[in-house]
């Protein structure tokens, strides 16, 4: 079979060019309901996935990891999506949205005729009930456990309510509802469509008590809701057992239906294990592409698709642990990293070394930053004149799983522990299986001091990649800079323009500085798919939507 390298679509390299421009909030003129189409064969259309894990579960409000996603995406809606050509938000549940008081409001006109999956009715009394939950978190939980996606859009919930940026919602009538806000969002439309604002039946979050955690999945709690989820979108739920979830096509679907009739999502923690998978068609494709994936993939005729780079890996720091709340002990762990190497070893082509949070397609990138630079000698100068004095310091690292932001982890570990034991810290390795929830290992209260993560981005503003880690104290890095919390509070609020794009280049070079967490890459990342596969999403923000997909047998 001849070669097939497939580049990225051109509505994605649309996409990305349009990411250079942050969001501008205004109305969006109405989207008409797309005409259902007919399957192209009658035969049934079956398209099996290759995860790198199994969801830690499916309520779209309390997950955050990209496989957990991937399925999410299937079962629910937002009320906005995102535009695969412009990036910009798009009609979805709401066929068009107005601001009211200069940012202080949004009205949304919903889309008619459209059922849950449970036969409830969508509108504009679910909606609320949704934000009315999401804002009522603190009641319900530990605040440790919420994601990033709502401290980042509501700041503080039910218990402050007025330091909130949410202040309210409304239904003005069945299909009309106002979003109220305390204070002025400029990213507040583009943060809604990420999965974590999926809206589900209310009906369903009550009878299947989806704020009790008191069901079990692998290592995580999960509400009978998680395992039983319920939305609006062109898939449902059939079965999840031994490391399979099954989907089929949702009947009742307002939108496109799309050709596939059921999607298998198979759980291969190896990479090696995926590409056995692919090459004897036990599955159509497979995301996150290893660099020592490409060579048999190409050689066996397999199409191999990139996204633009909209993800950033780092090395996190725990300033909880006493001597890594010295500065010193921070820089000279920033100038041991030898991030080329890393790059030329373990990313893929196209991949590049960074020294900032903030993807150089967004405004808010700063070409000025500060570069810590690798300088093994420098870094073990300013380790001898710190408070270090040989202190035992756990390095947490995942195992069995590839993320978009970290294709290799257990030799990334290898190279970056070397790198810091060799000017003079005391590493310990921590090995944690992703599947034992590495995630909240890492982002809990613990003794981790280092950890290995990233971030992909869910929507084209800067603060989707600041925001949520540098925005708030939390569990992960500590205690955080009320300086900087400030600024990225401010930033927030102000409109598009060069004030707003100078303060993020400011927020990006006093994380240069302060060091709360070490960038290391902007990762290309690769997805695997087998010729039957004629048209594929690919999405920089990974809203893959697979009745978007199209086979040719």
């Amino acid at each position: 079979m001849p070669r097939r390298l497939s580049p990225v679509k051109a509505g994605v390299s649309a996409l990305s060019t349009a990411l250079v421009v942050v969001l501008t909030l205004v109305s969006c003129t109405a989207d008409p309901a797309p005409t259902p189409s007919p399957s192209t064969s009658t035969a049934s259309r079956t398209f099996t996935f290759g995860t790198t894990s199994d969801p830690a579960g499916l309520d779209p409000a309390l997950v955050t990891d990209v496989d957990s996603n991937r399925v999410v995406r299937q079962i629910f809606e937002g009320l906005v999506t995102v535009d695969p050509v412009t990036g910009d938000p798009a009609p979805a549940l709401a066929t068009s949205w107005n601001s009211l008081s200069n940012g202080l409001g949004y009205e949304f006109t919903l889309r008619e005729n459209v059922r849950f999956q449970d036969g409830q009715p969508f509108n504009a009394a679910a909606v609320c009930a949704n934000f009315n939950r999401w804002f009522s978190y603190p009641v319900q939980k530990s605040p440790g456990s919420i994601p990033s996606a709502f401290k980042d859009l509501f700041r503080t919930f039910s218990n402050d309510a007025k330091n909130s940026f949410f202040k309210s919602c409304t239904a003005n009538s069945e299909f009309k509802v106002t979003i109220a806000l305390n204070l002025a969002l400029t990213s507040f439309l583009a943060a809604l469509t990420q999965p974590a604002f999926s809206i589900a039946s209310p009906a369903a979050l009550v009878s299947e008590t989806a704020n009790l955690l008191d069901q079990k999945q692998g290592a995580y709690a999960v509400s009978k809701f998680a395992l039983k989820p319920v939305g609006t979108g062109p898939y449902k739920l059939s079965s999840w057992k031994d490391g399979t979830v099954t989907l089929v096509q949702n009947p009742e679907y307002w939108g496109d239906k799309g050709q596939i009739q059921t999607i298998h999502f198979v759980t291969y923690t190896q990479s090696q294990a995926r590409l056995r998978a692919l090459l004897t068609g036990k599955i159509d494709g497979y995301d996150f592409v290893t660099k020592d994936n490409f060579d048999a993939l190409i050689k066996n005729g397999q199409q191999v698709q990139q996204r633009d780079p909209f993800s950033v890996m780092y090395l996190g720091i725990n300033q909880q642990i006493p001597v890594l709340a010295d500065l010193k002990v921070r820089q000279a762990i920033a100038k041991a990293i030898d991030k080329d190497a890393l790059i030329r070893s373990y990313f893929a082509e196209g991949s590049s070394a960074t020294n900032q949070f903030i993807p150089p397609k967004l405004s808010g990138f700063n070409n000025q930053v500060p570069s810590a630079g690798y300088d093994p000698q420098e870094a073990r100068k300013l380790l001898s004149e710190s408070s270090y004095k040989g202190q035992q310091l756990k390095f947490y690292y995942p195992l069995d799983v590839t993320r978009p932001y970290m294709p290799t982890p257990e030799k990334i570990y290898a190279d970056i522990s070397a790198q810091l034991i060799a000017i003079g810290l005391n590493i310990k390795p921590v090995p944690v299986d992703w599947s034992d929830n590495y995630l909240g290992k890492v982002t809990s209260p613990g003794d981790h001091a280092f950890h290995l993560l990233g971030l992909n981005g869910s929507y084209s503003d800067p603060d989707n990649f600041v925001g949520p880690l540098f925005g708030a104290t939390n569990s992960e890095f500590g205690p955080a800079d009320a300086q900087l919390t400030s600024k990225i509070d401010r930033a927030k609020a102000l409109p598009n323009g060069n004030e707003r794009n100078e303060a993020y280049q400011s927020i990006n070079s006093d994380i240069a500085q302060t060091i709360p967490a070490v960038p290391i890459a902007f990762p290309i990342s690769s997805l695997a798919l087998s010729p039957r596969v004629t048209s594929y999403p690919v999405s920089p923000v990974l809203n893959e939507v697979f009745n978007k997909i199209t086979l040719s047998s």
